[in-house]
């Protein structure tokens, strides 16, 4: 059978055109990234990278790792360097990127900082974790503090709390009013992490900024089994009494769930809580109240989300280097730190789109880092590398869960730094 001419013509063309964008497609750039954002407010904060670089024509390959940066997460990490495929980007905190630097299998980004002049907008605090041996090697996303208190206002104002607590004792006082009104005094998650940033911020209220720099800073063991330490177990076990029977093992976002939906008066964590009250439409000063963990105002522990850039092929390394870009971008830090209730890693950021909880928690970490009072979380992995961390959360979830009393607890904490 002869073979119509035109018709040939029209099959050559669209086999050309069909392997013309089949080429494209392989060649198309793309970042596969694993990360922790798996709540609302997260996800939402996180699309605004993804649509970023899609614009600059970078596919994005999610790898979501929910439960926060746990064992999860690096056990993840972990098996993928080992098998010689690392993620390009992976969500990190602290500690844990000077640890994978140790290794030498995190990529050099000077070349793309220096054109951009990172070194002159990234605050030193946290450079010390997103440099290694004089290198970038990680691009902050954003400055969480850890010392804030997230409450409901209708659920206080049925509670008869008028005046908000400045100190410890006046917020034991007016969570018992709230518990005494039928609600949960404090929605907590019973996980090790969550305990500790209850801890961290009651450590900064009962012994101040020098106290907590010696304990978690500086190691010191005169310190820690100090009476001032002691004093700080026995007011975990004051908030204990104001949490509810089913706190055990509860993921954060869902302890926001119940301030953001009227069913508990306060929470205790960090202003990454802010972006579920966004996403949930709830309004700062109306729905509820943003404040200072009562005794550390003027205080701020902090953590900071990075994206450590993993070494990768040759392809892959352009995509990798606009997405450092991406994530330092200040448009994108303002438009992504709105979302998620931080605050910018740069300090040339203008807070002009932020609610009164930003720009509250921009100001505060001005002052804060102006003063000497900008200090590395503890729980989130800014003070003590891992292995003391670890140890630290032991020691304060069995106390916390009744397993040993106040003494004990000062005690494993010393030999914690001991071992």
């Amino acid at each position: 059978m002869t073979r119509h001419p035109l018709k040939t013509f029209i099959a050559a063309a669209c086999a050309l055109a069909f392997s013309g964008l089949a080429s494209v497609a392989s060649a198309q750039q793309s970042v596969e990234v694993l990360h922790w954002w798996t709540s609302g407010g997260e996800a939402a904060a996180l699309n605004v990278l993804k649509g970023n670089l899609e614009k600059q024509g970078v596919k994005w390959n999610d790898m979501p790792v929910a439960g926060g940066g746990g064992e999860a997460a690096m056990t993840a990490v972990r098996a993928r360097v080992t098998a010689g495929n690392p993620p390009t980007a992976v969500q990190l905190l602290g500690f844990d990127i000077q640890d994978w630097a140790k290794q030498g299998v995190l990529a050099d980004l000077n070349a793309v900082a220096a054109k951009e002049g990172w070194d002159k907008v990234v605050p030193g605090a946290l450079q010390a974790f997103s440099k290694y041996d004089g290198k970038w090697i990680a691009a902050p996303v954003n400055v969480h503090s850890t010392n804030w208190v997230w409450a409901n206002k209708s659920v206080l104002d049925k509670a008869g709390v008028t005046t908000m607590p400045t100190n410890f004792d006046e917020f034991i006082a007016a969570a018992e009013k709230v518990q005494k009104a039928g609600f949960v005094a404090l929605a907590h998650g019973g996980q090790p992490w969550q305990d500790a940033t209850l801890f961290d911020s009651v450590v900064l209220s009962t012994g101040g900024i020098d106290f907590y720099k010696k304990v978690f800073i500086q190691k010191d063991k005169a310190a820690l089994g100090s009476p001032t330490m002691l004093k700080a177990f026995d007011r975990m076990g004051q908030l204990r009494k104001l949490v509810d029977k089913d706190f055990s093992n509860r993921d954060w976002n869902l302890a926001s769930a119940m301030v953001i939906s009227g069913k508990a008066g306060f929470q205790m964590m960090g202003d990454w809580a802010k972006g579920e009250f966004v996403a949930a439409k709830k309004k700062p000063g109306v729905d509820f109240i943003c404040m200072r963990f009562p005794g550390t105002q003027g205080m701020v522990s902090f953590n900071s989300d990075q994206f450590a850039m993993f070494k990768v092929g040759g392809d892959k390394a352009a995509a990798q280097a606009k997405m450092a870009s991406a994530v330092m971008d200040p448009a994108f830090q303002s438009a992504f730190n709105v979302v998620k209730g931080s605050v910018p890693a740069r300090t040339d950021v203008s807070d002009a789109a932020f609610d009164d909880c930003g720009k509250k928690g921009i100001k505060d970490l001005a002052e804060a880092s102006g003063k000497g009072a900008l200090v590395g979380s503890m729980a989130h992995g800014h003070a003590v590398p891992a292995g003391i961390k670890n140890a630290f959360y032991d020691v304060i979830t069995r106390h916390f869960n009744g397993q040993i009393d106040s003494k004990a607890a000062v005690k494993e904490m010393v030999a914690a730094v001991d071992n």
